[in-house]
């Protein structure tokens, strides 16, 4: 990784016309930006289908898209769909946040009629025909198990596949067979979602590519309980007779939370992944490669030790570290994938076994300035610190805006910044461009700024709080906000860094 800079924001982020972020024009105006401003990645969060809670770390396939992401005026082009039927519905009205609510209830819909029209096409042997067919034949490994989750969980009012009749809830071949046949219009209407997911964003991702822009994207160490994953291979995970779990995720009590946190994601069965040659995880990796230049994997830490959590705890104080698959994994991984780039987010407390783990993995870990000047976080993450070998943020999806920090924190945590800067005060409007100096300046191959820092937003520009359920996910950048005045600011300092291209 040589010496360069990128800007933090998810798709859902941009501006867009209907209501989310999605493949939409603004995309390639922001890769121009980027590029613009000398900057050579771009990073993004997960880009699967979200359910309840809209995170993108608790998906229904570690594998689909996000029917959200897919742009409806390339549907118009393409004819699929008028400009009148997409104005039509309601995505919502405000231009800086997102109403899921109203975007679930309508982007189906209008989906709908694009696949009606593209059913029609591909029934009297469309052009488009062969590269569909290639597409849902390359990605039945995934694409097959997917789209019949979604259409069974659809008709069942969406609740979780554990809620399922029991022969469809444990993959009865009979229930299956007879699924496939009442629902095969569903079905075929949700790989049509992920052909277009698919097309719209290799081209985006292409594009970037092309203008010298590099994909850092983003996968969860675990996969959602309510997935295609867990329903299609439950013997991958610490599962029961009854395909209920046993155990599931979380991080134990801290400084920042005297209960922990209880993800209650299924945990992995590492010693039936180590018997396949961890065949699954090297076929999601490999996929992801495909998809993105650079992955990030969050909670790294979890490939050295798991916080095991008994399954009905109400929090995550009951639970125990147990051992995970470490370099055996990524030895398996590196055989059949070659070096793959990886960032291992590798934030929060760290053993001695999990940075033996980071060291001999090669990969380079994660700094966080804000967590620099908290007592509460054990590690290290003042900037004279810094291995070159690590990439610098000022903060990640799950911190606050800096100059929402500014507010949030006490005046031990201010005081400490002000000496560690050589500061006589903080002030608010001119934060975030200090920690953006300070995370440049560093010695990080790659320093990685979101982009509400450069736009020197408050907390109403967060993009999650943890451990919080509503109002997060929702954060987008107006149109205009990323201006040409912006864009020579930040090449600017990326200029004066030593980070341009």
């Amino acid at each position: 990784m040589k010496r360069a800079s990128g800007i933090l924001l998810p798709i859902f982020s941009l501006p867009s016309e209907y209501g989310i972020g999605c493949f939409s024009k603004e995309a390639y105006q922001f890769v121009d930006m980027l590029k613009q401003a000398g900057q050579s990645y771009w990073q993004i969060l997960p880009l699967g289908p979200t359910g309840y809670g809209d995170s993108p770390y608790q998906s229904f396939s570690t594998y689909a898209g996000n029917p959200y992401f897919i742009d409806l005026e390339t549907l118009v082009r393409e004819g699929l769909l008028t400009e009148s039927e997409c104005r039509e519905y309601d995505f919502g009205g405000q231009a800086d946040s997102i109403d899921y609510e109203r975007i679930y209830k309508s982007r189906f819909t209008v989906l709908k009629k694009a696949y009606d029209r593209f059913r029609d096409r591909m029934a009297v042997g469309h052009q488009e025909r062969e590269a569909y067919e290639r597409f849902v034949n390359e990605n039945a490994f995934w694409l097959d198990d997917y789209s019949l989750y979604m259409a069974v969980k659809d008709k069942n009012g969406g609740v979780s596949w554990n809620e399922w009749d029991t022969p469809l809830k444990n993959r009865d071949e009979k229930a299956l067979a007879a699924a496939r046949d009442e629902l095969a219009e569903e079905i075929s209407f949700y790989k049509f979602q992920q052909y277009e997911f698919d097309c719209q964003w290799k081209k985006l991702h292409a594009y970037a590519n092309e203008q010298g822009v590099k994909i850092i994207g983003d996968i969860p160490i675990y996969v959602a309980f309510d997935s295609a994953d867990t329903w299609a291979a439950p013997e991958l995970f610490q599962f029961d007779e009854s395909n209920e779990p046993t155990r599931v995720a979380g991080c134990p009590p801290d400084g920042f939370s005297a209960t922990g946190q209880l993800w209650g994601n299924p945990l992995y069965d590492w010693e039936y992944h180590r018997n396949t040659g961890y065949e699954w995880w090297i076929r999601r990796l490999g996929y992801c490669l495909n998809l993105y230049d650079v992955v990030r994997i969050d909670h790294f830490r979890g490939f050295d030790e798991y916080y095991s959590i008994p399954y009905g705890e109400k929090t995550a104080i009951n639970g125990e570290w147990m051992p995970g698959p470490g370099m055996d994994l990524f030895r398996a991984i590196e055989e059949k994938l070659g070096r793959p780039a990886i960032i291992a987010e590798d934030l929060g407390f760290l053993t001695p076994s999990v940075l033996k783990l980071l060291e001999d993995s090669g990969f380079p870990g994660m700094k966080v300035l804000q967590f620099a000047f908290d007592a509460r976080e054990s590690s290290n993450y003042l900037p004279h610190t810094y291995p070159t070998h690590c990439v610098v943020y000022t903060g990640t999806h799950d911190n606050d805006t800096t100059r929402g920090w500014y507010h949030a924190v006490g005046k031990e945590i201010r005081d400490f910044a002000k000496e560690y800067m050589c500061k006589p005060r903080l002030d608010e409007d001119t934060l975030a461009g200090d920690f953006i100096a300070m995370a440049m300046g560093s010695v990080a191959d790659l320093c990685v700024i979101p982009m509400q820092d450069y736009l020197g937003l408050g907390s109403e520009a967060r993009i999650n709080t943890p451990s919080t359920l509503g109002g997060n996910w929702m954060w987008r950048m107006k149109e205009g906000q990323f201006d040409d005045k912006t864009v020579e600011e930040v090449l600017r300092v990326t200029r004066l860094y030593g980070r341009l291209p």
